[in-house]
């Protein structure tokens, strides 16, 4: 299998690194914005002036080639379809705010006329929607409840003024219509068109299924004909359920046979259309045909006489006066209007990306917040309330030929002449009837619960999403529903980065492919090198996990094998300074003892140690040499996660592990940049365009390592001519026999090299050498190591290089199995001079340091 993994150095190009890629490439440094350049952007000229201009009006765009031929019937014939469905659902949604019908007229013209010079949707049916509608109605209900407008009549009976209290019921609602259009057009303005991505499909889905079921059951006083309190707040949905339960009793059997009818007819008919759409050149207007006939069996049986059937009374002809909002509500409603801003236009501009996909053109999201604001803003002037977009009547004016806003104009003008001449008709028509068109158009949105058994099998977040909506738009109203799903739709998508697939990826054989080893069974990992990648990015929330993953993932304790080192160089301290104490207690007695001189060994001249190994401390060795992070699917970085990042560094390197970066997008190169993560320690040589760019250049450098220790062993032939490595020997005096002295850490591979007979002599006692041997200078020195960080030597015959601590001027020392460092060689020899001179001493010391300079003894 490891030879399978071998991999294939001939690279079609030569390997870079990120401090290379940006050498050769020429990358070029980050441009800064400067108030010139500003300044530049925003200087006005007659093509900005006219490009603004075609953005903000986009009539003045596409009107100019309207296709006179092509498009003119279909919008027609869309136009007066549409304009039918908006009489009875204007007047329907209106009963659905709390409102006089006649506002739902008004809402139904104003606005969709506005929307033709604004918007950019072409088959977009905007106006009042059930949804807005039970949001508004909720409001008023709470702020204006009809309590505030009791008056006796008789002296001892109260009824409600319904003419004040419906006038101050649009005073508000037309506050929350500017309010509502106010915060669409800034967000429009700022280009936050973007906020409606955190309004996730199964959100806004089971936000809307939620909302249906609160308008079914604010209209069953309508159907029941009987009369309830007006509730407000979390569990007012119930509250309200439970009061109509309770008066059942109460029933009014003439309107309830009367919405039973009007329901059955309604729903036959529209599944007819539906199911004869091809065929029929325009739906059947049903809901047009059952106002129409039950206003005249109203108004000639007079069921509000005989049966107490409740009307809709009064509709006011003409058009009137603008007034001015009553700003003193603001601070009430503002909550509530951004909310109804947020929901409305979410709505209005997922229908509309289903049609530009459909029928190929591109929707502005900005625009369509600007244009959809702009119809409420200047609609709330004219006692209107909040609009969005029907999906009924876009799909209506889209499946009867509409091509363009052209058929809104038309819809439109159909009201403005119902408004003008025939709304004054419809006083007789029963509320019953409206509540039926209502309770049946809501039959598209209850086939939303659909989307369980689909997010069942798909995605289970996502049916978590719908659910929790679902249920909190339930139990605690419209308004706090909403911001409480938002808030757990953000937390899913925490949780998810938080908790992203960590893996260990391997090579495929034969490729520059690299996978999940536990994914892919021919994935095999490369021989000494780990390869870590998280499908998140990075940041504060999830970086310390992915930390903690990493060191998980690589097989190893890191943590504790670093507190394991720390103990190790902590005891190798204390040993150190044991020695140190001893040598100035020596040197305080004014020599080094008979015949002994301490010599410091370093690399160099005034050089440093090398630092202890694990392998030297005799600590566990990591499996690999080498960790690549796969950062292809990071975006982005912050502080937090550059410090961890730092110290995920930090601590591989004290395990003797490299860490390398691989795929990291240049985006995220200039964070860690701004973020001062590249050091000395950590260069850009460590960061790779790809994970196999990084691999080829790890089995490069191992390669390489490996061929540069073999060419530095030194060797010297037999008699057969067999090269064969020369065993570590010191000299006399004169100098190193090599550079290279080798740690000897086990008796047995000594016992191998120098004998049974030389074992012996070197575990035996290593005193001061005394008579004419000690005058013997040609002979070869036995080193020997002692404490921590000594090697001692004596005179004897054919020794290398011995490891079992032995006290130079005393018994044997316990042998030490732990560690040992490079730093001073404590040698034995003589002078020429008496033992306890200085002269013999220091001529030792002098001889020996120059020999002994660049060695390494351990």
């Amino acid at each position: 299998m490891v030879a399978e993994m071998a991999l294939s150095h001939r690279a079609p190009r030569e390997v870079l690194s990120e401090a290379d890629l940006e050498e050769v490439a020429q990358r070029k440094p980050p441009a800064e914005p400067s108030l010139r350049g500003c300044l530049r952007k925003t200087r006005c000229s007659a093509s900005t002036a006219k490009s603004l201009l075609f953005r903000f009006l986009p009539f003045l765009h596409w009107l100019p080639r309207y296709p006179v031929k092509d498009w003119l019937l279909g919008d027609i014939v869309s136009g007066f379809s549409v304009g039918i469905m908006h009489l009875p659902q204007g007047l329907a949604y209106a009963l659905l705010a709390g409102l006089p019908p006649v506002t739902g007229l008004y809402s139904s013209f104003y606005p969709v006329f506005l929307y033709f010079f604004f918007g950019t949707s072409r088959h977009n049916s905007v106006g009042p929607f059930a949804v807005i509608s039970v949001m508004i109605g909720s409001l008023t209900d709470s702020l204006l409840p009809s309590e505030n407008f009791l008056e006796s009549v008789n002296g001892s009976n109260t009824t409600v003024n319904e003419a004040q209290r419906d006038a101050a019921r649009v005073e508000l609602v037309a506050t929350i219509t500017v309010l509502t259009g106010i915060f669409q057009v800034a967000l429009g303005l700022l280009q936050f068109g973007f906020v409606v991505t955190y309004l996730s499909d199964p959100l806004v889905r089971g936000y809307t299924t939620a909302a249906s079921v609160h308008v079914l059951v604010s209209q069953l006083k309508n159907v029941f004909g009987v009369s309830v309190g007006e509730y407000s707040g979390p569990l007012s949905m119930f509250m309200t359920f439970i009061e109509i339960c309770r008066k059942l009793p109460e029933t009014n059997v003439g309107t309830l046979v009367t919405a039973i009818i009007a329901m059955v007819a309604i729903f036959i008919v529209k599944e007819l259309n539906h199911k004869f759409a091809a065929k029929l050149p325009m739906p059947i207007p049903i809901e047009l045909i059952t106002i129409i006939v039950s206003t005249g069996i109203s108004y000639g049986v007079n069921l509000k006489a005989k049966f107490g059937i409740s009307v809709v009374g009064n509709i006011p002809s003409g058009l009137k006066p603008p007034v001015v909002p009553n700003v003193s509500y603001f601070g009430q409603v503002v909550g509530n209007a951004f909310a109804i801003a947020v929901v409305g236009y979410a709505i209005c501009i997922s229908l509309g990306k289903i049609f530009a996909l459909k029928h190929g053109y591109k929707v502005d999201s900005n625009q369509e917040l600007i244009a959809l604001g702009l119809s409420n803003f200047l609609g709330g002037f004219f006692q209107c309330f909040a609009i969005s977009c029907s999906m009924s009547r876009s799909l209506v004016q889209e499946s009867t030929g509409g091509n363009s806003q052209v058929a809104g104009v038309i819809s439109s003008l159909v009201i403005l002449v119902t408004i003008l001449k025939i709304g004054e008709l419809f006083r007789d028509l029963p509320k019953a009837i409206l509540a039926a068109i209502i309770i049946v158009n809501l039959k598209g949105m209850f086939k939303q619960f659909d989307d369980l058994r689909m997010l069942w099998k798909s995605n289970r977040v996502d049916l978590m999403v719908w659910i929790v909506t679902f249920v909190a738009t339930l139990l605690l109203n419209l308004d706090i529903g909403l911001g409480a799903s938002v808030a757990f739709g953000l937390l899913t998508v925490i949780f998810r980065t938080q908790l992203p697939h960590y893996s260990i990826l391997g090579r495929i054989s034969d490729t520059n492919v690299y996978r999940d080893v536990a994914e892919y069974q021919m994935a095999q990992e490369v021989p000494g090198v780990k390869i870590f990648r998280s499908s998140s990015t990075l940041y504060f929330a999830n970086v310390e996990l992915y930390a903690e993953a990493l060191k998980k993932k690589s097989g190893i304790n890191v943590d504790r094998l670093i507190q394991k080192k720390k103990k190790a160089l902590k005891k190798l301290k204390k040993q150190q300074k044991k020695v140190e104490k001893e040598k100035a207690k020596r040197k305080k007695d004014g020599h080094n003892g008979p015949g002994v001189a301490v010599i410091e060994l370093s690399g160099a001249e005034g050089g440093t140690p090398s630092e202890p190994t694990l392998h030297t401390l005799g600590l566990p060795q990591p499996g690999f040499h080498a960790i690549i992070l796969d950062f292809s699917p990071v975006s982005f970085v912050d502080t937090v996660s550059i410090k961890i990042l730092k110290n995920i560094f930090r601590d591989f390197h004290e395990i003797e592990v490299d860490v390398f970066i691989a795929g990291c997008p240049v985006p995220v190169l200039a964070q860690l940049e701004r973020g001062n993560f590249f050091s000395t320690a950590i260069t850009k040589h460590c960061f790779f365009p790809s994970v196999h760019d990084a691999v080829v250049h790890i089995s490069g450098e191992q390669r390489r390592a490996t061929v540069c220790t073999q060419s530095r062993r030194p060797h010297h032939c037999d008699g057969g001519g067999a090269a064969k490595p020369t065993p570590p020997r010191l000299s006399p005096l004169g100098g190193c026999q090599h550079q290279n002295v080798a740690l000897q850490e086990e008796d047995v591979s000594l016992r191998s090299r120098v004998g049974e007979e030389g074992f012996a002599t070197l575990m035996a006692p290593a005193h001061p050498p005394q008579g004419p041997e000690a005058l013997d200078l040609h002979r070869p020195l036995r080193t020997q190591s002692w404490g921590p960080g000594l090697a001692v030597g004596s005179p004897c015959d054919g020794a290398a290089a011995a490891t079992t601590p032995r006290h130079p001027l005393g018994a044997p020392a316990q042998p030490q199995h732990g560690p040992v460092l490079p730093g001073r060689a404590l040698v034995w020899g003589v002078a020429e001079g008496p033992p306890d001179t200085a002269s013999g001493g220091a001529s030792l010391s002098s001889g020996l340091a120059s020999h002994l300079k660049g060695c390494s003894v351990f």
